[in-house]
C-alpha cells in the first residue's frame, strides 16, 4: 500500500524551513564563565522568551482540526484545508499557495498504513515524498509527543523539487510526519511561526470500533506468527487474528485487498480460492519446473555456473535466473516440499482475512487454521525452518530476493512481543 502523495498544489509551494536551527540555537549562553546560578537564570529567560515569543506568533493564528477530528494545529488565518484522500491527515495552504502544511497521521491500532515505528515513518516519506539531501534541524516541542526530531532536507514530488523541514514523532496513539513547505526560502520569522504551529498541536484519539469475537490465546498466537512477517510489513498489528480491528471500514478495505490479489470477491470464490491453495498453490508450477531443471542436467553443473546454464534452459533475465538458481538448490534439499511453508503460510493468512473481510465467521476460519496448523507441524521442526521455506517460496512467485523479509523475520524475533517466541511446537487444540 502507497500513501497518496500531495497534490501538486501543496507540491509547488514547497520550500524549507532550513533556518529552524541556526534561528533559535542562538539563545543559549556560553558553557564558560558563567556560574550554575547563573546558567539556571539563563535557562529561565530563555523558557520565557520562547514562551511569549510562541504568544506573540500565535495571536493571529486560527484552529485547523481534521476530517476525523483526532488532530489540530493552528495555521494562518484565511488558509484553506486540502483533502489527502484520507481524514486523518491534515492538509492546509495559504491563500495564495505560497505556504502549506501536511500533517501525517500513522495510528498503531488498527493502521491501514505500512508504519510501525518512526523509521518505518521516515522510510515512507522518502519514498512517498522524494525526500533526500537530509541534515538533523533543531526539534520544536510538540505536545504530548515523544521522540520528536526534524530535518532540512529536499522533496520531489511529481516533478517538484524544493526544500522542506520534516518533523517527527509518536504519542500512545498514533506516529507523526509532519511537513512544513513554502514557496521562497524562509527567513527567521517565518521559521520561527512554524515552530510555533507544532507547539499547539492537539491530538484527540479516537476509540477504534473492534468487534473481534477471537481470543488471542497462544494456539491462535502460532496461528499470528506464521504469517506475521506479512502483517508487520503491512503495518498491522500481529497480536490480532487477521492484523485488523474487526468493523465495516476494515471489512471494506481487506474485502478490497482479496478481490485485487486473489480474485476473491464472496464466499464461493474464498472457498474455491483457499483449495486451490491447499491442494495445488504455487507449490505445484514449482515442482514442475524444478523437475524440468533437473531432467535438462542443472544438478551436475557447478554452483556458479547455474544461472547461465538456466538462461539456455528458460527466457527470463540475470537476475531472474539467479533467483531460480536458489531456488532449485532448496529443491535439492528439500525436494518437492520446498516452498510448501509459503503456501501455508498464506493458507493461514487468509484465513485472518477472510474473517476480517466477513466471509467466514471465526469458527470456521480458526477450525480451518488449526487444521493447517497441524499439518505444518507436523512437517516443519520450527519457525526457522518454516520461514525459510516461506522464504524461497517468496523469492520463486516474485522472482527477487527474500532478504528484506527476512530482515524483517530477524527483527520481529527481537522485540519485546516477539511473535516467534511461542513454541512452534507446542500442543495446538481447541480454544474457542
Amino acid at each position: 500500500m502507497h500513501v497518496k502523495k500531495s497534490t501538486k498544489a501543496l507540491a509547488a509551494a514547497a520550500m524549507a524551513m532550513v533556518l529552524a536551527a541556526a534561528a533559535l540555537q542562538g539563545c543559549g549562553g556560553k558553557e564558560t564563565g558563567t556560574t550554575a546560578g547563573q546558567e539556571t537564570t539563563a535557562a529561565k529567560d530563555s523558557a520565557a522568551a520562547d514562551t511569549k515569543e510562541t504568544e506573540d506568533l500565535t495571536k493571529d493564528m486560527e484552529e485547523f482540526t481534521s476530517n476525523d477530528g483526532s488532530i489540530s494545529i493552528m495555521l494562518g488565518k484565511g488558509w484553506t484545508t486540502e483533502d489527502m484522500g484520507m481524514d486523518f491527515w491534515l492538509a492546509a495552504q495559504s491563500k495564495d499557495g505560497s505556504e502549506a502544511v501536511i500533517i501525517m497521521q500513522f495510528p498503531k491500532a488498527g493502521s491501514l498504513l505500512p508504519v510501525d515505528s518512526i523509521s518505518s515513518m521516515k522510510t515512507v516519506m522518502a519514498e512517498s515524498y522524494g525526500l533526500a539531501n537530509e541534515s538533523e534541524a533543531k526539534a520544536p516541542s510538540v505536545p504530548g509527543m515523544t521522540g520528536v526530531e526534524a530535518a532540512a532536507c529536499t522533496i520531489d514530488v511529481d516533478g517538484e523539487t524544493a526544500d522542506a523541514y520534516m518533523v517527527y514523532g509518536e504519542t500512545d496513539y498514533a506516529f507523526y510526519a509532519m511537513m512544513f513547505m513554502a514557496e521562497d526560502e524562509m527567513d527567521d520569522d517565518a521559521v520561527a511561526s512554524a515552530m510555533a504551529s507544532c507547539e499547539t498541536f492537539k491530538e484527540t484519539p479516537l476509540e477504534i470500533e473492534d468487534n473481534s469475537t477471537v481470543e488471542v490465546t497462544d494456539t491462535v498466537k502460532w496461528f499470528n506468527a506464521s504469517y506475521a512477517v506479512l502483517t508487520s510489513i503491512n503495518g498491522w498489528d500481529y497480536n490480532r487474528f487477521g492484523g485488523l480491528a474487526v468493523n465495516d471500514a476494515n471489512a471494506a478495505v481487506v474485502q478490497e485487498l482479496l478481490n485485487s490479489w486473489w480474485d476473491v470477491s464472496d464466499r464461493a470464490s474464498a472457498d474455491e480460492n483457499l483449495d486451490w491453495i491447499l491442494t495445488e498453490g504455487h507449490r505445484a508450477n514449482f515442482v514442475s519446473e524444478m523437475k524440468t531443471l533437473e531432467e535438462a542436467g542443472l544438478g551436475s553443473v557447478a554452483a556458479e555456473e547455474r544461472p547461465e546454464f538456466i538462461l539456455g534452459v528458460y527466457e527470463m533475465d540475470a537476475p531472474t535466473a539467479e533467483i531460480y538458481s536458489k531456488c532449485y538448490s532448496a529443491y535439492e534439499t528439500a525436494g518437492e516440499k520446498a516452498i510448501d511453508g509459503w503456501d501455508y503460510c498464506r493458507a493461514l493468512n487468509l484465513l485472518g482475512y477472510y474473517y476480517t473481510a466477513g466471509y467466514y465467521t471465526d469458527a470456521e476460519a480458526l477450525d480451518k487454521s488449526l487444521e493447517i496448523a497441524q499439518t505444518v507441524q507436523a512437517e516443519f521442526g520450527s519457525w526457522d525452518e518454516l520461514v525459510e521455506s516461506y522464504m524461497v517460496g517468496y523469492e520463486y512467485w516474485a522472482e527477487e530476493s527474500g532478504e528484506d523479509r527476512r530482515s524483517i523475520y530477524e527483527d520481529l524475533k527481537t522485540r519485546e512481543d516477539n511473535p516467534y517466541a511461542i513454541d512452534f511446537k507446542m500442543t495446538l487444540e481447541k480454544t474457542w
